[in-house]
């Protein structure tokens, strides 16, 4: 076990305080006197994770482990960075060792719930959380963390237990509140709107918070039958997070030219022969999750979630010199890579996430720009692009709170914005139509899946080479966890009221349609 001697303890409270520089000093010191001081190596590490330096921070921790290997709490936030590297196979791996060496402390359980959440593994994720929380019930992060865990794995009266006990501590835990207004419809009887319109009052120049409790209160207005109400609401939180962005349309519209560069039918270059990969994508919020439940509904088919893994090889293979793992140069780069090398790393780097299903679903939506690198790569692969009424794709959109650490969806933050990305996207779609086999890429509307399940369905699986499965019409009582937005929406039937929402927000939707008809959209026309 790791040995915080007195000055190590210091360093540790220190840390806590975010008075980094004297605790690296103290942590320096104590390496002078022993080489092999764990506890030294572990806070350093933790040190470099807190500074976003994750490479570094897992070799600190490697080191922590080195010398104190039968302490949980270096294999766990070894694991946390690993998966932070997106090496998900070996930060599961590092995750198993800390939870065999039993761990009592709060942050050790929550920190490998979190990873293995993130892994995918909710069901393995949740007694982690639940003995976070019961060592230390008066933290509202550890039941955040809880209540999402959850909520994915289809508990939602648990779930909102958890984010009530959550803003019960912290009334201004602003991802509980966001997530708890999801859970349920809210009705004059019963719904948060005063505390939530408190609370934005007091965080509308606080970014990250603005947005949540925007979010929150856009829902609220929603339900109670306002939309032009929830439409200013997103309007004025969306606004303050687009402020400190700084997003650039020309960066996304350079990133769908080179994508669309990326496959060139003639090359004579083979891939690797596999067809167990089913790739799912399309824009976000177009009935991507909807498809992949359907497929992993099927007997001989199973759903790893939304994978980064083809991108993360890309720029692997590629070793372009930027921290971008997207960017056009990648893409220019990524038509040198061996395509069966390509192809093999990617069945590789899944190996250990699958099961005993012969087939399996990626459903990362961002996987349409590779979706020439992947057809050289996996030849035998399909593809299925969700596709869905313009405005109602960027309508929905710009209702999601996406992840604010991810810059790829900062195109969600203005209407214009979102228009000229839909744009650019129809673009790309519409080159892989042309060049790509329809027999390995395929287009499904989500208008016709809700009107014609059955028949929409035989047409998905026989175009996946599946055989007819009745569970598929069924997807609703999949029982497996849903980790995305529509993690609530996919545990009910098909319903059809979500198509043409777009109509009912007036003029206040009329920035973006301009966009999308100088574009060449007839939005009164196109389904897709």
């Amino acid at each position: 076990m790791m040995q915080f001697d007195q000055a190590l303890a210091e360093a540790e409270k220190l840390m806590a305080r975010r008075a980094y520089a004297p605790a690296h000093r103290i942590c320096m010191q104590a390496l002078e006197r022993d080489p092999e001081a764990a506890a030294a190596w572990f806070l350093l590490g933790v040190l470099a994770a807190d500074h976003g330096n994750v490479g570094r921070a897992a070799d600190l921790f490697e080191k922590a482990v080195m010398f104190a290997p039968h302490d949980p709490r270096p294999h766990a936030h070894l694991a946390r960075a690993l998966m932070l590297l997106n090496e998900q196979a070996d930060a599961v791996e590092a995750a198993e060792i800390a939870a065999a060496l039993h761990p009592r402390d709060a942050l050790t359980l929550d920190t490998l719930g979190v990873v293995f959440s993130r892994a995918g593994l909710h069901a393995r994720a949740i007694p982690f959380f639940e003995a976070a929380v019961a060592r230390n019930g008066r933290n509202a992060e550890l039941l955040f963390n809880l209540g999402a865990s959850r909520q994915f794995l289809g508990d939602f009266a648990g779930a909102e237990a958890a984010y009530a006990g959550a803003v019960a501590i912290d009334p201004d835990a602003h991802r509980a509140w966001s997530s708890r207004v999801t859970l349920a419809r809210q009705t004059p009887e019963r719904n948060f709107r005063p505390e939530l319109e408190r609370l934005f009052a007091i965080h509308a120049h606080d970014p990250e918070r603005a947005l949540h409790f925007a979010h929150a209160l856009a829902k609220t207005s929603e339900d109670l039958g306002d939309p032009v109400a929830a439409l200013a609401w997103l309007q004025r939180g969306k606004a303050v997070r687009r402020v400190c962005a700084g997003y650039d349309p020309a960066r996304d519209a350079a990133i769908f030219d080179a994508a669309g560069q990326t496959f060139v039918a003639s090359d004579g270059t083979a891939g690797f022969g596999s067809d167990a990969p089913v790739f799912v994508v399309g824009l976000p919020r177009t009935g991507t999750t909807l498809v992949d439940r359907i497929l992993s509904s099927h007997r001989d088919v199973e759903s790893l979630g939304e994978l980064a893994h083809f991108g993360l090889l890309v720029k692997r293979m590629a070793a372009t010199p930027s921290s971008l793992v997207l960017d056009p140069p990648t893409l220019r780069a990524g038509r040198a890579i061996d395509p069966e090398s390509l192809g093999r790393a990617f069945l590789d780097s899944v190996a250990g996430l699958r099961g005993a299903a012969p087939r399996f679903v990626d459903k990362m939506p961002l996987n349409v720009v590779y979706a020439g690198l992947i057809h050289r790569a996996l030849p035998d692969a399909r593809i299925v692009c969700l596709r869905r009424h313009p405005m109602d794709s960027c309508l929905a959109n710009y209702r999601q709170l996406f992840a604010t650490n991810i810059p790829q969806y900062d195109y969600a933050l203005d209407l214009e914005d979102l228009g000229r990305y839909y744009l650019g996207f129809d673009r790309l779609v519409a080159r892989w139509r042309a060049v790509l086999p329809p027999d390995r890429f395929c287009e499904v509307a989500y208008e016709d899946l809700v009107h014609d399940q059955e028949a929409q369905t035989r047409r998905l699986l026989a175009f996946c080479g599946l055989d007819w499965d009745p569970a598929c019409l069924a997807f609703h009582e999949n029982a497996a966890p849903v980790a995305t937005a529509s993690s609530v929406q996919v545990r009910q039937p098909l319903y059809a009221s979500s198509i043409g929402r777009w109509r009912a927000y007036g003029e206040g939707l009329a920035p973006l349609r301009r966009v999308l008809e100088a574009g060449g959209l007839d939005v009164e026309a196109d389904r897709a």
